[in-house]
């Protein structure tokens, strides 16, 4: 693809050079350089790409694209104001993607986005839909699993490319606010924005929640003309993204709760399975959904509802969600031998916490010991928040381990120890044991939280031989099987 194509789709200050260079492969990463490429430099956050731009073009880069004034080169530099927005563009463009092929649906929220992007797939797919899927859990496209991508939104160029490989009828996307402000969705049109909810998170990287707020309604910049907001409108949060949709002329606007809702909620009842009443245009239905926990009913109500906007029979999506199989690492459910309930969860937040251990409460839980910890060098602000969540309703917390993300292990083991949790609590630093203390404590009738990994793989090695918090558990459950066989 001749340059001057690519550049047709961008907004760029200078040119220098010809723009009659053919382009054969786009790259914002100068070890991947291979002759013909366009190279992008962005300054990053650790690392300036910019300061690469000689040993890009000396692997045989056609043509530089960057936002600093730098000398003249030996191929054409083109100065934009933000190479974020110019990598997804070009990237849109060089893909062939500028017309969506697929349904395009984008789900942002502090909690909930894994889950409900989870339910939409099953729903459609009972329904004889294909679809690919973008998020924290899993890549998949064309019904093949894609290698695993260290952000939730993988970046631009990635994801262009596997949105152009796509030949799936619907694409659901997780989309963080850090995508959004990182412009790695630049450019992609939603037919459907859904809002699950917010919580305190990621404060170390948008400063405040009024700025966390802001990053999230991006995503409803991004709406196709006709594209339609799903908005979950309860709690402060919830009706102040449904005032600034409203305030921004937004045309479509769909809501769970409210006022106004599109969708009412009612009559949840916490059991096995989850129960509730959904009333739509005067007709009410029955819910239930075999993952635990109120918020997974929520999640469950706002996946009805995109789908009813999608033009799919309600009891269909209904008898789907009943056979939904859940999500890894999402309310996780394993039965210890002695009768506990062992529950994995990626909750990391207040509200998370919230809601996974008030539904072992309300399920009559005989004890509910809480294992988790903070990642390293992320929101301060929130762990205090935490705890006190976690001591509300858990009868013994173990503080250990989570990712370091480069924080020391003896400098966050203080800070674990700072927290007064007396004769309710233990820091137990190594998370393996951790939670192998919490599965010996665990007796018939107990509810264990394991909480803030989800289906992640560690990235620090422990005492135990296991890679993640489902192999240790399983792990200790082989174990103890083991043992009581050589008793007997």
């Amino acid at each position: 693809m001749l340059l001057r194509h690519l550049l047709d789709i961008l907004e760029y200050e200078e040119l220098y050079g010809s723009d009659a260079v053919d382009i054969t492969g786009i790259t914002n990463n100068s070890k991947t350089v291979k002759p013909g490429d366009l190279f992008i430099a962005i300054a990053g956050y650790s690392i300036d790409g910019h300061k690469f731009i000689d040993q890009a073009i000396a692997a045989g880069a056609k043509a530089v694209i960057g936002e600093k004034e730098i000398g003249k080169q030996s191929v054409p530099y083109i100065k934009v104001t933000d190479s974020r927005k110019a990598l997804a563009l070009a990237a849109k463009r060089f893909y062939k993607n500028e017309q969506n092929k697929a349904i395009m649906i984008g789900i942002t929220g502090t909690n909930g986005k894994t889950t409900t992007s989870y339910m939409l797939k099953h729903i459609l797919e009972t329904c004889g839909h294909t679809c690919s899927l973008f998020g924290s859990v899993q890549n998949i496209v064309n019904g093949q699993v894609l290698p695993a991508t260290t952000n939730t939104t993988m970046d631009a160029l990635e994801l262009q490319k596997q949105l152009a490989a796509s030949n799936d009828q619907v694409v659901i996307m997780e989309v963080t606010s850090h995508a959004l402000m990182q412009h790695r969705v630049y450019g992609i049109e939603f037919d459907y924005g859904l809002f699950t909810n917010l919580s305190q998170d990621h404060l170390d990287y948008h400063g405040s929640m009024e700025a966390y707020f802001g990053a999230k309604l991006r995503l409803f910049e991004q709406l196709a003309p006709a594209g339609k907001a799903v908005i979950q409108a309860q709690g402060e949060w919830g009706e102040a993204f449904l005032a600034s949709l409203k305030q921004r002329d937004v045309p479509y606007i769909y809501t769970l709760g409210g006022a106004e809702a599109t969708l009412q909620l009612s009559n949840v009842r916490i059991e096995r399975p989850m129960q509730a009443t959904l009333a739509e245009d005067h007709k009410a239905y029955d819910l239930k959904v075999p993952l635990l926990g109120e918020h997974n009913v929520y999640n469950a109500a706002i996946a009805f509802l995109t789908a009813r906007l999608l033009g799919l029979n309600a009891r269909k999506i209904l008898a789907a969600l009943e056979k939904f199989p859940g999500v890894p690492g999402r309310f996780e459910l394993i039965h210890h031998p002695k009768g506990a309930n062992i529950v994995i969860d990626y909750a990391h937040t207040e509200d998370a916490f919230y809601h996974c251990l008030k539904t072992a409460e309300e399920l009559s839980a005989r004890r509910i010991i809480h294992v988790f910890g903070f990642r390293g060098n992320r929101d301060t602000s929130k762990r205090q928040a935490m705890v006190n969540v976690s001591k509300r309703f858990s009868d013994f917390i173990i503080l250990t381990m989570d990712d370091l993300n480069g924080e020391s292990f003896e400098r966050m083991r203080k800070k674990l120890e700072n927290y007064q949790l007396g004769e309710n609590g233990v820091v137990i630093p190594d998370r393996t044991s951790a939670i192998a203390h919490a599965w010996e404590l665990a007796e018939n009738g107990d509810w264990v939280f394991i909480t803030g990994k989800g289906h992640e793989a560690y990235r620090q090695s422990y005492h135990l031989p296991t890679q993640s918090d489902k192999d240790t558990v399983q792990h200790l459950w082989q174990r103890t099987i083991a043992s009581k066989m050589l008793v007997d």
